[in-house]
């Protein structure tokens, strides 16, 4: 059985994002869980706050030891533009980067 959990427009880089799910992919769950404590990054709460909801859309709440996380990727979400001031009175635009995450879990490691 396996479970998706997908958050939408966080406001971060997916790239970094991408970072630290190379760290849980293919993990048990409890582990990764061990392994997010650790990391000093920002985006740790947005992602384990992601793999807690695809935990609990599997049913598997309180035995999360079965689990592991199958697939966690994160893709390039719409940018937030916003406006800096520049030289001379105009505006400069810059852009805020957004990511969307998908994170699944099974309970069988998969291929």
């Amino acid at each position: 059985m396996q479970a998706k959990a997908i958050s939408r427009f966080g406001r971060h880089s997916y790239r970094k994002v991408g970072q630290i799910l190379k760290i849980i992919r293919g993990k048990r769950v409890s582990k990764a869980f061990d392994l997010l404590m650790f990391v000093k990054k920002g985006s740790v709460s947005f992602i384990e706050k992601t793999l807690k909801s695809a935990v609990a859309n599997c049913g598997m709440l309180k035995n999360p030891e079965s689990l592991f996380v199958r697939e966690a990727f994160s893709t390039m979400g719409p940018p937030i533009k916003r406006m800096r001031p520049g030289a001379m009175g105009r505006g400069n635009l810059y852009k805020r980067k957004t990511c969307h995450l998908t994170i699944v879990v099974a309970d069988r490691k998969g291929n």
